[in-house]
């Protein structure tokens, strides 16, 4: 992303014999790296004796942090594909997340989540208007979004949960009454059946069993609505003319209009699509998480929700499985962290050192040398140590998110025209 404000670039023009170039792995090699990981963390989890690695409660618990940040980065992939760069994540979930904690407790869950979206489009409609309409510099207006954000709910919480109806039923200044729960669905005796196998703790086959476990029991209806939505956005963006015209604007805006698209609304489409999905991701927060409105409760997530749409290459699929990393790593502070992360060194001992031979083949020397001595220095510190301090668990989120940013920086390729100014009649 850059917060560097130029005139789109004039239309390229395409060479004979051009071949469309494909992007992303085959289904095949998904696959191959899936059962790898798997095997890797059964084998650390034999090795280490850490059941907790690959746990029901710790994928349930991941899977539950993983849903905001998911629909954050999704809030981001929408905005950016169409060329508009949404630092303002963070307060449009902050309005979803006051939106749904306010109409949740006067009336149902269902409509606080509707209020949740509503108020976070009107955070993606502000910073469309300063971005699209006045050509405001994208990073400018985001910061400014999330400092209005902030400011303003605070006021209104003070407003409305600090008397009356609202302090009576447990509101105050920081936050809202609590509301009704959303439903949750467990599988009858799937769930039952895999945590029987889990606890006997057979290579791999309990692993499997604790993942599927964790990904079918107490399963919130956002969560199911959050991978319909990954779905849905995946085939809309890269399936559909109105996607394809959509990413042509977060490409080269001005071929796309010289073409007939109407640039500035579908500019202003993707980000209110972009608020809504941030704002969904708050109201999560607010009925599903806590089931109240609390002040600082998004905690960052906008942010680290941009740093998994970063990873996953600005494409659905990779953001998925950023979204779900850093949501395990955060999960780690609920269930007994330290252990957890003592042997999850064990698996960075084995990823830096599948690295450096990696990097040594292909001629990289350098980098394959400091991949092997970070390695060695993982090696020792968890040969020396039986447990991870508690004040490292805390920061690990932060730190895979520092890791993964760094790790991937070199294969990124992000859309041509983002965050650059556009004008309309530039392609006439």
């Amino acid at each position: 992303m850059t917060a560097t404000m130029t005139d789109a670039p004039p239309p390229a023009a395409p060479k004979a014999g051009d071949a469309p170039q494909r992007s992303g792995r085959s289904l095949g090699q998904i696959l191959v790296i899936v059962a790898g990981a798997l095997l890797l963390v059964a084998a650390v989890r034999m090795v280490t004796g850490s059941n907790q690695l690959d746990s029901a409660g710790q994928v349930a618990a991941a899977l539950g942090l993983a849903v905001p940040i998911g629909l954050a980065g999704l809030a981001g992939l929408w905005s950016e594909r169409a060329g508009v760069v949404n630092i303002g994540l963070e307060g449009m979930m902050i309005l979803g997340t006051f939106g749904a904690g306010w109409i949740g407790w006067q009336s149902s869950p269902w409509l606080g989540l509707l209020c949740g979206i509503g108020f976070g489009v009107i955070g993606g409609l502000v910073h469309a208007v300063a971005t699209v309409t006045f050509g405001v510099d994208h990073i400018v207006s985001g910061v400014a979004v999330n400092l209005l954000a902030l400011g303003a709910t605070q006021y209104l919480a003070k407003l409305f949960f600090a008397g009356g109806k609202a302090a009576e039923a447990g509101g105050n200044p920081k936050q809202s009454p609590p509301a009704d729960s959303l439903p949750d669905i467990t599988i009858p005796g799937l769930s039952d059946g895999l945590a029987s196998i889990e606890k006997h703790h057979w290579f791999l086959v309990s692993d499997l069993a604790g993942i599927i476990g964790g990904l079918v029991t107490d399963l919130s209806v956002v969560t199911i609505l959050a991978v319909l939505l990954f779905i849905g956005s995946w085939w809309v963006l890269w399936r559909t003319p109105f996607g394809l015209r959509l990413r042509s604007c977060g490409e080269n805006p001005t071929a796309a209009e010289s073409l007939g698209v109407n640039v500035y609304r579908y500019k202003y489409a993707a980000v209110a699509v972009s608020g809504g999905l941030a704002g969904l991701g708050g109201a999560f927060l607010a009925l599903v998480t806590s089931h109240t409105y609390l002040e600082g409760q998004t905690g960052g997530r906008g942010y680290i929700g941009l740093a998994a749409m970063i990873f996953g290459n600005w494409r659905p699929g990779g953001l998925a499985m950023g979204a779900g990393l850093f949501g395990y790593s955060d999960a780690l502070q609920l269930r007994n962290g330290g252990v957890t992360v003592h042997a999850l060194l064990l698996l960075l001992v084995v990823l830096l050192a599948l690295l450096a031979g990696w990097k040594m083949y292909k001629k990289a020397m350098w980098q394959g040398v400091v991949s092997a001595v970070m390695a060695a220095l993982v090696l020792v510190w968890y040969l020396l140590t039986d447990e991870v301090p508690s004040d490292f668990v805390g920061a690990t989120p932060y730190v895979v998110t520092l890791l993964v940013l760094s790790l991937s920086a070199q294969r990124l390729r992000m859309p041509k025209a983002d965050g650059m100014r556009y004008r309309k009649g530039q392609g006439k």
